[in-house]
């Protein structure tokens, strides 16, 4: 195992079972496996990198999340090809998931950044990125 390589993440949020049903289907497509699951978390792996969500305690849920806050702003994933980010758009849009910057989609990233950015149910941004041209 190469050193620095991000082991894995792990993401508090308000409804495990919105967030469950959310990212299984995103991280499924993007190869990744079920890995850990237990009453208050699930995580799905992908090599030896894992993504954890695990349900916020009650009492700190008052403060809701926001991505221009202190801490985690986005998750952005590399896509194989320009392709399959237009996949993963249509995707999207056939599950109803708000696609953000719509009106300069794919480009919203610049004229040199082909991605498709879009929300999970806490409103973290994740971003679908294609290799530089």
């Amino acid at each position: 195992m190469s050193e620095g390589l991000l082991h894995h993440v792990e993401i508090y949020v308000s409804d495990l079972e919105r967030s469950t049903s959310f990212w299984s289907w995103f991280l499924k497509e993007l190869g990744y496996e079920p890995f850990q699951k237990w009453d208050k978390g699930q995580s799905w792996k992908l090599g030896e990198t894992y993504l954890v969500f695990v349900q916020t305690e009650e009492k700190f849920l008052e403060i809701p999340y926001h991505r221009c806050r202190a801490g985690l702003n986005h998750l952005a994933f590399h896509a194989s090809s320009r392709k399959r980010v237009d996949e993963m758009a249509n995707n999207l849009k056939e599950r109803g998931i708000n696609i953000l910057y719509e009106n300069q989609h794919p480009f919203a990233g610049g004229k040199h950044h082909y991605a498709v950015y879009f929300e999970d149910p806490d409103r973290i941004k994740v971003e679908f990125v294609a290799p530089s041209p």
